[in-house]
């Protein structure tokens, strides 16, 4: 054992097989060596259970040698407390990234709750809007910020802005229900959604055509009734809102 520092770090030469050297100062505070050459700094420590647990706080020559013994002075005291370094290092590698939960929401959430045309429209703005701003963010890392930049970058298209929001709404209590977010945790909290101005749009000459068409049609086969046909008909029916 050896209070590791630059100095004594340097002087060590690897061997046939990889070994550690433990600091002498700092109980769990060590130095793997690889017959390359490599050199990590790491932390060794017993978790709750019982098992022997490492850390590795980075390679000497990018990390310092000082870095390195501050780093593991607050991981494990961290431990004294019930922490668990490496177990936690471990989940956050393997956490959902927000892609994986749009596809987990689309195979398991959506064919037994909504319509085939809701699906088609959560893909559509999955597709499209979420996951090439969000896809590669960690579920558990969205934060409400996340949202209302994403809202705001589709404000000119207020419709597309705030379906979106639903969506992802949705999607993140979902995600608080398979456990992957914190209960009452859902981003999307308080983003208020844009005000969304009335859509009107006026039938082409061929469409008048058409609707034209069509009402004789039922008029004719009786398959629905006069009154409503009437009503359309003798209607202005160039506008729709």
């Amino acid at each position: 054992m050896t209070r590791l520092s630059k100095r004594t770090v340097d002087t060590l030469s690897p061997g046939e097989k990889e070994y550690f050297v433990w600091d002498e100062d700092m109980p769990g505070f060590g130095l793997r060596v690889w017959p390359t050459g490599r050199k990590v700094y790491l932390i060794q420590y017993r978790d709750s259970g019982g098992r022997t647990r490492r850390k590795g706080l980075g390679k000497h020559g990018v990390v310092t040698a000082e870095d390195a013994r501050k780093e593991a002075r607050e991981l494990l005291a961290s431990v004294a407390r019930g922490a668990n370094p490496s177990g936690d290092a471990k989940r956050k590698r393997v956490a959902p990234t927000v892609e994986e939960l749009c596809e987990r929401f689309m195979d398991e959430y959506v064919p037994s709750h909504c319509k085939a045309s809701t699906a088609k429209e959560y893909r559509r703005n999955i597709d499209l809007f979420i996951k090439p701003r969000l896809g590669k963010m960690k579920v558990a890392e969205i934060e409400r910020s996340d949202i209302a930049d994403l809202h705001h970058a589709h404000r000119e298209i207020s419709y597309q802005a705030n379906r979106t929001l639903g969506v992802l709404s949705v999607m993140f209590n979902q995600a608080e229900v398979w456990g992957l977010r914190p209960d009452g945790s859902n981003p999307c909290r308080h983003v208020k959604k844009y005000e969304e101005k009335k859509r009107e749009r006026y039938l082409s000459t061929e469409e008048l055509i058409r609707l034209g068409q069509t009402l004789n049609e039922l008029e004719a086969s009786g398959e629905e009734p006069l009154p409503p046909i009437h009503c359309i008909s003798g209607s202005d029916i160039g506008g729709i809102g």
